[in-house]
């Protein structure tokens, strides 16, 4: 008897629950997302009128089939809802931009759209970077997730991407990203220790990896040829022999490494400056006039057979 109660007691919760479940399924209607529209614009063909702009974000949605039959749609703004599938955007062969930050997504994956240009990701629980891939994308942000891993990022599946933002996950390795166009790379406040896998980037011009815990900086190369800016705040490097590295970059011009270590090195902004000359700003400061002065004395005093080559 008592076996009995148990189950029917444990059948009741399992109601409940199924229950709670169906309560709380609040998919999109057709009507609601009539009222989301706005922009009237020509459709592609030139031939007829339709609304371009879909605005249905914090709206506790859990899904939204319906957009499906919205194909003339460009702009989609579905943030702040409980979304866990995207398959019916799809659908939206004239989509340019998306938003879909701050939902309950594990995956940003859904058919290749052709004139997609910018997605936002952010604030969702996607683990992976596979199955993203869009001809046009340009802008892709998918910070504030567990990634642990990069796959996928290809100039196959993304060959006009020039903006990835990946901060603040879990990716142990800044390898695996295969993005010749790529300009602006965020990676801070993940599990990093070392960079590497970023030297086929010859076209990327800014790197953010503040909050990391990098030491090593062996990871660059003289093929990464368009890098100006590098912020590493926030993370181990100690020594500087390892900031000296940077010397590879031809056209570094600004560096962030203010809460590293290093800091503390005895005329750390001079030495710097010494080992690389072309460099404009240390932590946000431009060197002054006198900073640049002293680091060319201590240079020839300690290289006096350049110093005299340079005088001749």
């Amino acid at each position: 008897q008592m076996a009995d109660e148990g189950d029917e007691e444990s059948t009741e919760q399992e109601t409940k629950v199924a229950e709670q479940e169906e309560l709380s399924s609040n998919p999109l209607s057709v009507e609601n997302a009539g009222e989301c529209l706005s922009m009237l614009c020509k459709t592609g063909d030139g031939l007829a009128h339709a609304y371009a702009n879909m605005d249905i974000k914090d709206r506790q949605l859990t899904d939204v089939s319906v957009l499906s039959t919205f194909i003339h749609v460009r702009y989609l703004d579905l943030s702040g809802n409980l979304l866990t599938d995207l398959s019916a955007v799809s659908s939206l062969t004239h989509l340019l931009t998306i938003k879909a930050d701050r939902n309950r997504l594990t995956s940003a994956h859904f058919q290749e759209l052709p004139y997609l240009q910018s997605a936002s990701f952010a604030s969702n629980k996607i683990t992976s970077t596979q199955g993203i891939s869009h001809p046009m994308l340009e802008t892709l942000n998918l910070s504030s997730n567990k990634i642990t891993e990069l796959e996928g990022l290809t100039q196959q599946n993304l060959p006009s991407l020039q903006f990835l933002d990946l901060h603040d996950n879990q990716l142990p390795s800044s390898a695996g990203i295969h993005l010749p166009s790529l300009e602006k790379l965020y990676l801070a406040s993940n599990k990093l220790t070392r960079v590497e896998g970023l030297e086929g980037l010859c076209k990327l011009t800014t790197l953010h990896l503040r909050q990391n815990q990098i030491a090593t900086l062996d990871g660059f190369a003289p093929t990464m040829e368009s890098l100006q800016y590098i912020n590493l705040r926030g993370n181990a490097v100690a020594e500087l022999p390892e900031v000296k590295k940077l010397t590879v970059l031809p056209f570094l011009r600004a560096l962030v490494v203010r809460d590293c270590p290093v800091c503390e090195v005895d005329d750390y902004r001079i030495e710097v400056l010494i080992a690389m000359r072309k460099l404009e700003r240390l932590d946000k400061d431009e060197f002054t006039e006198d900073e640049r002065t002293d680091a060319e004395e201590v240079f020839n005093q300690r290289n006096p057979d350049t110093a005299a080559k340079t005088e001749s």
